[in-house]
């Protein structure tokens, strides 16, 4: 009859195991790879369950009077928290509460937000890297009752994004939770984790948290969500503002938009949007003799790629290349039946500056706003200064010689002519991708 092992000698099985295997996979990556990478990764989750078992029976031995240590629980919290192998499933006897969280990020380095593109790093896989290292999440993602607000393509940033999860909590259940197990739902906030400073100082430094609020259990960043506000920004050089604006102001109101739109078949058969606000107006910011500008844009909800399809048009009427009244004609849906061709604008000017919700306040601690100040500050100081070395290399530039014979493709670009929106070629219509896809399936 098999002898049952202790948690300490299945501990030291495990870990002697752990070692072999990785042992192992350095030596043969090439021939078994999977089988050693899944068998290994098996074997650690035991390990970190068993870890957490035998710290959690240690973190209820009464002392002689009856009571549980509160030194020695903390000592034990701490050894968990520094083990390797964690999962966030052993966090659950922690409270928890749901929770509303604005973040903000520079989108350059990033392939869009969300992760589900297989394309590292996202901006959602850096923040779920942050939960998880902060010991902040229960549960796995799924289980979290995961949401954002937007999923921003690669390239575009935000100011005002939001998400919302559930996250441990530092407060106690109260009577009044009904039988909801663990979950903090009272909007109390004094005593509780200070999210922000906690999130921002494990973040990269194009990514923060602006602040956080507690979140009825029903609230669905994305659902919940009653309106979304973009900006993008732009050079003015020769465009014609006062045409753009014309046409612009024809965007606002409810139209069907799959002429301003990346058309999405498979997944989106309403295209009609309202949009609610189009402003252009100049900012403080200049280089040389140009000013920059930027286009206000809010609406319900935007449909794959719109807003940088839009500014692309208008400018096009800026440049004097279309009429205005190029949105009416795209507008009608029943006379342009299927999309010309053109390219979206850049999606490095585009920013989702805010988005709305009913009772949704958000708000930090005074010493996390400073610290979030204080870094904001210095990173514009840093592109500052680069800018200013960019500006130094370009006046350092070697002259441009004024013999034509030492520049021999200088003339020989042609000037590409521009094709009427209204005569190029189009692109397939949504009863015809729709078509598609049913031969397909």
């Amino acid at each position: 009859m098999a002898t049952q092992l202790s948690d300490a000698e299945l501990i030291a099985s495990l870990q002697a195991r752990v070692k072999v295997f990785s042992f192992n996979f350095s030596i043969f990556s090439g021939f078994c790879y999977s089988e050693l990478e899944a068998e290994n990764a098996k074997l650690l989750s035991q390990l970190a369950d068993c870890r957490c078992h035998e710290m959690e029976k240690k973190l209820h031995i009464p002392d002689e009077k009856g009571r549980e240590s509160k030194k020695g629980n903390r000592k034990s919290e701490e050894k968990i928290e520094k083990m390797p192998g964690y999962n966030t499933r052993f966090m659950s006897h922690h409270s928890k509460r749901y929770v509303a969280l604005k973040v903000t990020y520079f989108g350059k380095r990033f392939y869009g937000f969300a992760s589900e593109a297989q394309m590292e790093p996202t901006v959602e896989s850096e923040l779920f890297k942050a939960f998880e290292k902060t010991r902040l999440l229960v549960g796995d993602k799924k289980e979290s009752h995961y949401s954002r607000c937007g999923r921003t393509d690669k390239g575009v940033s935000s100011v005002g994004q939001v998400i919302a999860l559930f996250l441990r909590s530092n407060l106690k259940i109260s009577a009044t939770n009904n039988g909801n197990s663990g979950v903090v739902l009272d909007e109390q906030h004094e005593g509780e984790i200070d999210y922000v400073g906690v999130l921002n100082r494990v973040l990269p430094n194009d990514i923060r948290i602006m602040g956080w609020c507690p979140a009825p259990v029903d609230f669905h960043a994305r659902f919940s969500c009653l309106s979304r506000e973009y900006k993008y920004f732009f050079w003015k050089e020769n465009l014609n503002i006062p045409a753009m604006e014309v046409a612009g102001n024809k965007l606002v109101g409810e139209h069907d938009f799959r002429n301003f739109c990346k058309m999405d078949a498979a997944n989106v058969h309403n295209y009609r949007r309202c949009i609610t606000l189009f402003e252009i107006s100049s900012t403080d910011v200049r280089y040389n003799d140009n000013q920059l500008w930027v286009i206000k844009i809010r609406g319900s909800a935007f449909l794959w790629h719109q807003v940088r399809c839009m500014v692309a048009v208008l400018f096009m009427v800026g440049k004097g290349l279309e009429s205005p009244n190029v949105i009416d004609m795209l507008l009608d849906t029943s006379r342009i039946l299927r999309k010309p061709q053109y390219t979206m604008a850049s999606e490095v000017p585009l920013v989702l500056q805010s988005c709305e919700f009913d009772n949704i306040k958000f708000m930090c601690s005074s010493d996390a706003g400073e610290a979030l100040r204080v870094h904001l500050v210095n990173e514009c100081q840093i592109y500052q200064l680069q800018a200013a070395i960019l500006h130094e290399a370009l006046l350092n530039c070697v002259p441009l010689s004024n013999d034509q014979s030492l520049l021999p493709f200088q003339g020989s670009k042609k000037k590409v002519s521009h094709v009427p929106l209204m005569s190029r070629p189009t692109e397939p219509s949504y009863e015809e991708r729709r078509a598609k896809l049913n031969t397909i399936a």
